[in-house]
């Protein structure tokens, strides 16, 4: 069963309230839900989004003890401004999301996330939507690729990786993970890294497919405007591009004046501050990374609606 990260200081952080309203905005396999939902009595609610109807299903088999204090919505966390209110929700206690891809989602080779697993490569986190991993390695040009590589992936190699893909889809269509996979090993040989030499490419196609960081600025401002004062914001991120944004949206929302340090008074006509950061940075311990090694890199990011 999916084990959840960093789900002690969630349960502790989101100060959960009895009778308290959360939103679980990307509810995946249903193990923070699941902690969350012991917290709540009868009065309480937990709303769990997930753009993957599979996650969803999964979730309900898996939280159907708790029925009737829970909503699963299948749908995007970007899009609560038009969840919520239809559900006569309009303010919650606490929001979370858990960023990146699932356990079940790494773990089905048909959905195409992992390097390691033989599969159609894919990538879709909402399955039926156009645009696939394949789709862009066998289509888009070197300088679209090498954009994406590095833009989203951080790849120092994204030409040479560009290169030998350009080269290998010329004589056949690049159409499964392996094959990509092997693609990528065959010019940056393993002892070269760390990780393994797909890493990088795979999580910034996996972005791109996704639209994911366009998604998650969108969905951080959305949840702000439904938190109550005293609400929690708690977000878990799992690479630096997904924290850069959570870090700099937080203090921005805790500012008071936006005008640049030289100026002698502000300009900015700028609201009071919108949250207090109630946390740096919070790593998983070490023997949570011994017992679960896929908390390994989770950065958690929490702030309070003032």
């Amino acid at each position: 069963m999916h084990v959840p990260v960093l789900v002690n200081e969630i349960v502790k952080l989101l100060n959960l309230k009895k009778d308290g309203i959360y939103v679980d905005g990307t509810v995946g396999d249903g193990g923070h839900a699941e902690a969350i939902l012991r917290q709540l009595g009868s009065g309480g609610r937990l709303i769990g989004i997930d753009r993957d109807a599979s996650a969803i299903r999964c979730a309900g088999q898996r939280l159907k003890k708790y029925k009737d204090i829970l909503t699963l919505v299948h749908g995007n966390f970007r899009k609560v401004e038009s969840i919520l209110p239809k559900l006569g929700i309009e303010k919650v206690d606490g929001f979370l999301l858990d960023l990146g891809v699932s356990s079940s989602q790494l773990s089905n080779p048909k959905r195409g996330f992992s390097f390691r697993l033989e599969g159609p490569l894919d990538m879709r986190m909402q399955e039926g939507s156009s645009v696939t991993a394949s789709h862009l390695v066998n289509n888009f040009s070197s300088r679209e690729l090498a954009s994406i590589l590095r833009k989203f992936g951080e790849e120092r190699l994204a030409g040479l990786i560009v290169k030998a893909i350009v080269k290998y889809r010329k004589k056949r269509k690049i159409e499964t993970t392996t094959q990509l996979a092997r693609i990528i090993s065959g010019v940056i040989p393993l002892r070269k890294r760390r990780t393994h030499p797909a890493t990088k490419t795979f999580q910034a196609l996996r972005i791109a497919v996704n639209n994911e960081l366009e998604l998650l600025q969108g969905g951080l401002e959305s949840g702000l405007k439904f938190l109550k004062s005293g609400g929690r914001f708690v977000v878990i991120s799992y690479h630096s591009l997904e924290d850069r944004i959570v870090k700099h949206t937080f203090l921005g929302w805790a500012r008071s004046c936006h005008c640049p340090s030289s100026f002698p008074v502000c300009c900015c006509g700028s609201e009071e501050k919108i949250v207090k950061i109630l946390s740096s940075l919070i790593r998983p311990s070490r023997e949570e990374v011994v017992r679960n090694p896929r908390s390994r890199g989770a950065k958690l990011r929490i702030v309070e609606r003032l």
